[in-house]
């Protein structure tokens, strides 16, 4: 079953994606959150351009709507270079991804989305690209093949993909730099929200901007959404101004509570505890249950769970935890995983 998700991570819809461009930051230094990642950006690429090379090849890793493809877009624009950018499903054929690289020019990045959705063949095939910058090219069948070696030029490649334990090592060993994006902090959801409302022209609060980044799940996506939703409340509903309670009320329609959780995530935490008495179980049982794909839970609901603590991960299964019980307005009984919270 599919479900539509205002909190989800992932783009809804194409239009969404061209209007979130507009309020993404051009440069590392308007980039707000990940300063790890960012103050070893600034250095890598400072130093690459002293170089006169290209950045190393990266791989950015984390939950989707964390900026992964932003960072890849303000790498190419501080390196004052062109952008290619493709999917790993999109590249089916090794011929696909040759018609790109012999394509690009020194310095330029390529970047691969969901790198992890690559075929075996093409992934084997980037390999010297990466490494030498060549690639070996069959031509013909049988006793009339013959390998042609094809030059490129020096370019830099951005993988992103959400699920990095399904790189192969091979692979993900060829990349120089790899960075992990986490969630943001209340604070940096807080800051670009406001940020987001000044650039869209929109009045809002403190309050409704507390609001908004408590309910974004630690996503700058999500946080964007969740801006035009109360926008467009305070618009019919109000006098076009967010505050505390316009915010509110807007969310609440849409289900969505004070901590950014959502029919799909308390449907998770109530299944577990009702029906395996808060766990441990086994997520292929829990998905089951829910007439959902196991792979829809790991990547979309799971995480933000795990992260504020309501979900435990065990050797035996998920359980939940005395904070999501008391969430939730239910009684916490001791059961199977009283051991845990003892």
């Amino acid at each position: 079953m599919t479900r539509e998700r205002i909190i989800s991570g992932k783009p809804i819809s194409p239009e969404e994606d061209t209007f979130t461009w507009s309020l993404r930051p051009k440069t590392l230094k308007e980039y707000i959150g990940q300063n790890t990642v960012v103050k070893k950006l600034l250095i890598s690429l400072e130093a690459s351009g002293i170089r006169g090379e290209p950045q190393e090849h990266l791989l950015l890793h984390g939950p989707p709507g964390l900026g992964k493809t932003t960072l890849a877009y303000i790498v190419s624009r501080e390196m004052g270079t062109r952008l290619v950018t493709t999917t790993g499903p999109t590249l089916s054929k090794i011929a696909d991804l040759m018609g790109i690289m012999t394509n690009l020019d020194n310095r330029d990045v390529l970047f691969i989305d969901e790198i992890h959705r690559l075929p075996t063949a093409v992934e084997e095939f980037i390999y010297p690209a990466m490494e030498d910058f060549r690639v070996d090219f069959i031509v013909d069948k049988g006793p009339f093949s013959k390998v042609i070696n094809v030059p490129l030029k020096r370019f830099t490649l951005i993988g992103a993909t959400t699920r990095v334990g399904l790189l192969s090592a091979p692979l993900r060993d060829r990349f120089g730099i790899t960075y992990h994006l986490d969630f943001y902090s209340h604070d940096e959801m807080k800051e670009i929200v406001v940020r987001s409302a000044g650039m869209l022209d929109i009045k809002i609060d403190k309050e409704g901007a507390d609001i908004i980044a408590s309910s974004s799940r630690g996503t700058p996506r999500i946080a964007n959404r969740l801006l035009r939703r109360a926008r467009d409340y305070a618009i019919v509903k109000a006098d076009g101004n967010i505050t505390g309670e316009v915010a509110r009320k807007a969310f609440d329609l849409e289900g969505i509570d004070s901590l950014g959780l959502d029919d799909l995530d308390r449907i998770l935490l109530k299944v577990i505890i009702d029906y395996y008495k808060g766990g441990p179980v086994g997520i292929e049982a829990v998905a089951a249950t829910l007439s959902e794909e196991v792979n829809t839970l790991e990547e979309m609901v799971e995480p933000y769970l795990l992260k504020i603590g309501f979900l435990i991960r065990t050797k035996r299964g998920r359980m939940v935890s005395q904070e999501a019980y008391k969430h939730l307005g239910i009684p916490f009984t001791v059961s199977g995983q009283a051991s845990l919270f003892a």
